[in-house]
C-alpha cells in the first residue's frame, strides 16, 4: 500500500488538526469507556488525559518513528477491579491503580533493558511471519463481535431498555460504514484522508433524523440518539464548566490514600497486574509488527524494540497517574492509519495534544457520549477488518501447502476466534495471547521436527 503521508511527512496545519480528530475518533469510545466498566467516580476525561499524555511519551521515547496512539488498555480491567476488591477506600483504590500501572511498566523496562543487549533476533525467530500474522489477524477478529453488536444497538433508553429499533440502527451504522468505505476508495484528496470523521457525522446525522421523526410521531423506536450528555452540561445553568471542567485526575484522589497503604494491599496489586503486563507485551509485539507491515520499515530494530516498550511502559504509567487506565498501542489506531494511508507522526501527535486539550473541553466530550452504539459499529466494522486483513498480508507468501505452516496458522486463528482464554484468580489471559502462545508453542514443535529431518 502507498502512503499518501510518511512516517516524517508534515501535513498542512488545517489538514492537521483534521486528521489529528479523526484519530481521537477512532481511538476515543475505547479509551473512554474503560473507566466508565470500572466505575468508583472513575473520569473517562481523565483518562483521554492520560491517553493524550502518555502518546507524548511513547513518541518521544520512539524517536518521532513510531505512528502509534495510546490509550486506556482492556488487559487491565480485571487488575483495575482488584485494586477496589475487598471493600477497601476509593483513595486506596486510586493508589492501587497507579502502583500497578508503575508495577507493569516496570515490567516493560526491564524487558527494554534485555532486548537493548541481547537484540530482537530471538523475537523474530520466536515470532517468525507465520507466528504473528495469524495473531494480527485475531486482533481484527476478536474484536468482530463488538463490531457487530454496535450496529444494532442507539443510546436512547425508554424505561431502562434500547428504545430503537436494531433495525433503524442498522440503518444508521450501514450508513456510515458505507459513507467511510466510498470514502476512503474513491474520495480525492481531501475526503480520502478523512473518511472516518466524514463516515461519523453522516451516521450522527442519520441518527439525528430518525430520532427526530420518532419525537415528532412519537415513535420509540425511531429514537437512535440521546442529547442527555449535553443536557447534563446545563444542569445546574450556563455556567463556565458548561464549556471548560477540570478531569477529575486519578492522583488527585490516590495521594489521600497513602496513610491506608499497606504491604499485603501492595502484594494483591503486584498479583493483580506483573502477570497482565507479560500478556500485554505480546500483543505489543504483535500491533508493532502490524504497522511496520504498513509503513514498511522494521519498527523492532528502528527506533527498536527497547525504545517502544519504554514509550509504552512509562506511557502506561503516566496515563493511569493521570486517569487510572494503564494504556497501551491501539489497532483502531493502527487501522486508522492503514485505511487513510497517513502515517504521519505529526499527525499522532498533534492527536496526543488535542486529547489532552479536548479532555477539558466539556462539550467535546459530550459529543463523543453522544455518537450512537451503531455508528461507532459501522466504523469499526472497517476498522477491525483492516486489522484483520493486515494480518493475513504478513503472512501471504508463506508457504500454507506445507502442513507445518498450515497447523501453526489453524491453530492461531481457532483458538482466537474461538475465545480461548484462561483465568488464574484475579488474572486473565486474553484470547490474542493464548493463541499466540499456542501459535508459538506449535510452531517450535514443528520446527523442531523439521530440524530433526
Amino acid at each position: 500500500m502507498k502512503l499518501i503521508y510518511n512516517v516524517d511527512d508534515k501535513p498542512k496545519f488545517g489538514q492537521l488538526i483534521i486528521f489529528a480528530i479523526q484519530q481521537l475518533l477512532a481511538i476515543m469510545t475505547a479509551t473512554l469507556v474503560v473507566p466508565v466498566i470500572i466505575g468508583n467516580g472513575m473520569d473517562p476525561a481523565a483518562a483521554l488525559l492520560g491517553a493524550g499524555l502518555g502518546t507524548l511519551v511513547y513518541v518521544l521515547f520512539t524517536q518521532k518513528k513510531s505512528p502509534v496512539f495510546l490509550g486506556s488498555s482492556f488487559a487491565f480491567i480485571g487488575s483495575m477491579f482488584a485494586a477496589f476488591a475487598g471493600g477497601v477506600s476509593m483513595s486506596l483504590g486510586y493508589l492501587g491503580m497507579i502502583i500497578g500501572a508503575v508495577f507493569a511498566g516496570l515490567v516493560y523496562v526491564a524487558i527494554a533493558i534485555i532486548v537493548k543487549f541481547v537484540g530482537v533476533n530471538w523475537i523474530n525467530k520466536l515470532m517468525p511471519a507465520i507466528v504473528i500474522g495469524p495473531t494480527v489477524a485475531i486482533i481484527g477478529l476478536s474484536l468482530a463481535g463488538n463490531a457487530v453488536g454496535d450496529i444494532t444497538k442507539g443510546n436512547v433508553l425508554i424505561e431502562g431498555a434500547q428504545a430503537a429499533s436494531p433495525l433503524i440502527c442498522l440503518v444508521c451504522g450501514l450508513i456510515t460504514l458505507f459513507v467511510t468505505t466510498i470514502c476512503s476508495t474513491y474520495g480525492k484528496k481531501m475526503v480520502r484522508l478523512i473518511p472516518f470523521i466524514i463516515g461519523i457525522l453522516a451516521g450522527y446525522l442519520a441518527s439525528i433524523i430518525f430520532t427526530a421523526l420518532g419525537t415528532w410521531l412519537d415513535i420509540d423506536a425511531l429514537k437512535v440518539i440521546s442529547f442527555e450528555p449535553f443536557k447534563a452540561l446545563v444542569t445546574n445553568g450556563v455556567n463556565l464548566e458548561t464549556f471548560i471542567s477540570v478531569p477529575n485526575c486519578t492522583f488527585a484522589t490516590a495521594f489521600k490514600g497513602v496513610g491506608e497503604l499497606n504491604g499485603a494491599y501492595i502484594g494483591t496489586i503486584a498479583v493483580a497486574y506483573i502477570p497482565v503486563a507479560f500478556v500485554v507485551f505480546a500483543e505489543h509485539i504483535a500491533d508493532h509488527k502490524n504497522i511496520s507491515s504498513i509503513i514498511e520499515k522494521d519498527l523492532l530494530t528502528e527506533p527498536g524494540l527497547h525504545r517502544t516498550l519504554l514509550g509504552d511502559g512509562i506511557g502506561s504509567m503516566v496515563g493511569a497517574f493521570f486517569g487510572g487506565c494503564p494504556n497501551t498501542t491501539y489497532g483502531e489506531s493502527v487501522g486508522c492509519v492503514a485505511i487513510t494511508a497517513n502515517a504521519s507522526v505529526v499527525t499522532i501527535i498533534t492527536a496526543a495534544i488535542c486529547a489532552v486539550l479536548i479532555s477539558f473541553i466539556s462539550p467535546f466530550v459530550a459529543f463523543v457520549n453522544s455518537i450512537p452504539s451503531c455508528v461507532m459499529g459501522g466504523v469499526c466494522i472497517a476498522l477491525y477488518g483492516f486489522i484483520a486483513v493486515s494480518g493475513l498480508k504478513m503472512f501471504k507468501y508463506v508457504d500454507l501447502e506445507d502442513n507445518r505452516n498450515l497447523f501453526v496458522v489453524s491453530v492461531i486463528l481457532i483458538s482466537g476466534i474461538g475465545g480461548l482464554t484462561l483465568t488464574f484468580g484475579q488474572i486473565t489471559i486474553t484470547s490474542i495471547a493464548c493463541a499466540l502462545i499456542l501459535g508459538i508453542i506449535t510452531n517450535l514443535i514443528l520446527s523442531s521436527k523439521k530440524n530433526e529431518q
